[in-house]
């Protein structure tokens, strides 16, 4: 029996009085008890779908050109077009027949109020209690979503959660009324692997505990393979794939669907010069039998060995000795004792020149704030870091500035790290004139467009504001703005954690052209491992601010030494066994 039926679902949006598509012809069935996942890049048609089935868009720069979704309520048996329904009509399907988990569970809650009261306001909007008894259910779910202290949490706000806890929240909220479905847009992107494969697995078990159906929403077909029972397959505002999880995974029919499987770093031991693209598929398939031939000519080219044997008696590029970061915690009260938070516990490593060091681990781990330091951004309490040499600590805030010509950073949210008043070529001439490169203005422009042009983009991307790109377009205009200073090393701090699969696969491949090209040596930050094995030389693996091991890339990966390797390999979406492949 099927809960939810989509049929020729057509949306369109209104751009400059013009009425233009965004989604066309999409159907699908939710089956009761079921899972289906759909899957695309940004722009495919996935969200404006799911907050169409919640009757979210905005009435007058949307409108529905054709089709129905129908939803049948397991109470009454009568089915419900949802395109067709009045404002005052969903209030009683929208939260309590059918729930979601949005994308940014920052951006969702309140920032003014406490977790606890939003979730009791949910319960109270649609279940016939007392503030009482919707604080006694809020306790419960906090609880049953494993969070921790759920009074503590019940009290706290927003911003004191951490990402993982946050996005339980959301669960919980969306699971107070006990709907029968329940839309999941995006719910792990940017969490740690580890959290991630929680918050999968917390799904899966609220699911088969209430007979829930779930419309689970991702760019990444690995996540959707933890969870999904059907997959739908959007590309461009159109559906070109559509079948059983295995029948997606195991014969792919569109090009499309082989690009989003073949683009994420591979964990087996070949790792390829370059990441196959989904550009790489489309423009290849004219006939049939060039469908393999990507792949194939992908994994015969093999990634660039760097021999630490030949460093080994060279002076270190980079060296961090006994490097130790606390911050200060919140008193609870008065009089209450001053306590400590450790974030870097007597730090050691060495970097060689042109190098790749990826740094793993989970949020809180101290990542973010080690590659700060280095750079000294954050002030470290103790420690040294030497540089070719020269001890970074010791210099003053002006000798510091000029030493960081050399020593750039690529920070995690590219929009946040670019001032939205200001245009993409300002903002990459603005390190030039601070460090006088380039004789005039003049100059720095050509100096700009080119960068701009050496990272995919072209010369139009000069004038326009961050808000006017997507999310890969800003991610590249601030890898130009750190190469603008030719510098010799580079802090990746999580640049990829947030794009779509396919725009990932495109940064990591152009770091890599970037680090040939212009003789680099990189840090890379990130928490998913994939990624990370693939980039690096070498992989340092930190937990609660020290490092717990440090070894070779492929060695770390195919021998773990510690638990929390291994724990935090057995988290990398796709490592199940829900796909039969033999």
């Amino acid at each position: 029996m099927n809960i939810l039926s989509v049929r020729d679902f057509s949306l369109e949006f209104k751009n400059d009085n013009i009425w233009q598509p965004v989604t066309q012809n999409i159907s699908f069935d939710l089956p009761k008890g079921k899972t289906v996942g759909i899957v695309g890049e940004s722009g495919s048609g996935k969200s404006v779908t799911a907050l169409s089935i919640m009757g979210l868009l905005p009435p007058r720069m949307t409108r529905i050109a054709q089709g129905e979704i129908c939803f049948v309520p397991p109470s009454t048996g009568v089915a419900l077009d949802l395109c067709r329904l009045s404002e005052k009509e969903f209030l009683s399907v929208r939260g309590k027949q059918i729930a979601m988990i949005f994308q940014e569970p920052m951006t969702s809650l309140n920032p003014v109020f406490t977790c606890g009261r939003q979730v009791e306001e949910a319960i109270l909007r649609h279940e016939p209690c007392t503030r009482a008894e919707a604080k006694q259910r809020v306790w419960k779910w906090f609880e049953r979503v494993k969070l921790p202290s759920p009074h503590a949490v019940f009290r706290a706000y927003p911003h004191e959660l951490s990402g993982g806890q946050k996005q339980r929240v959301m669960i919980a909220m969306a699971m107070s009324c006990n709907p029968h479905i329940l839309i999941a847009d995006e719910p792990t992107t940017a969490l740690d692997v580890t959290v991630q494969k929680e918050i999968l697995e917390l799904i899966r078990d609220l699911q088969r505990e209430y007979a829930m159906s779930v419309l689970f929403i991702s760019h990444d077909l690995s996540v959707v393979s933890e969870v999904a029972d059907e997959v739908v397959v959007l590309w461009k505002g159109k559906m070109v794939e559509h079948g059983t999880l295995k029948d997606i995974f195991l014969s792919p029919s569109h090009p499309y669907t082989r690009g989003l499987m073949a683009c994420r770093p591979p964990t087996t031991n070949t790792r390829p010069e370059k990441l196959p693209t989904i550009e790489d598929f489309i423009q290849n398939n004219q006939k049939d039998d060039n469908k393999n031939i990507i792949v194939q000519t992908f994994q015969q080219e093999p990634f660039r060995e760097f021999n630490i044997t030949e460093h080994a008696f060279a002076s270190d590029f980079l060296k961090v000795e006994n490097l130790s970061k606390q911050y200060l915690i919140r008193k609870q009260h008065l009089f209450s004792k001053q306590q400590y938070f450790k974030v870097l516990n007597q730090v050691n490593f060495s970097i060689y020149e042109g190098e790749t060091l990826g740094l793993v681990g989970e949020s809180g781990c101290g990542k973010t704030t080690l590659g700060r330091s280095i750079l000294r951004l954050i002030e470290p309490d103790s420690g040294e870091i030497y540089y070719k040499g020269t001890a970074l600590t010791t210099l003053s805030i002006r000798e510091m500035r000029k030493k960081r010509r050399e020593l750039q950073i690529v920070l995690q949210d590219p929009y946040a790290s670019l001032n939205r008043r200001m245009i993409v070529g300002a903002a990459l001439i603005e390190p030039m004139k601070i460090h006088e490169i380039g004789r005039d203005d003049r100059e720095r422009k050509q100096r700009a467009i080119s960068l701009l042009e050496r990272v995919h983009l072209q010369e139009n991307h000069f004038y326009r504001y961050p808000h006017e790109l997507s999310g890969g377009q800003r991610q590249r205009v601030v890898i130009a703005r750190a190469l603008a200073l030719a510098p010799k090393f580079i802090i990746c701090d999580e640049s990829v954690s947030a794009l779509d699969i396919s725009v990932q696969a495109t940064v990591l491949n152009l770091l890599n052209d970037l680090k040939k090209e212009y003789h680099l040596t990189y840090i890379f930050i990130s928490h998913d491992l994939s990624v990370v094995k693939y980039m690096s030389n070498r992989i340092a693996v930190m937990q609660k601010g020290e490092i717990v091991e440090l070894s070779d890339a492929d060695t770390l990966y195919a021998q773990p030494a510690t638990d929390y390797t291994r724990k935090l390999i057995a988290a990398i979406p796709g490592n199940n066994k829900r796909l039969n492949y033999s």
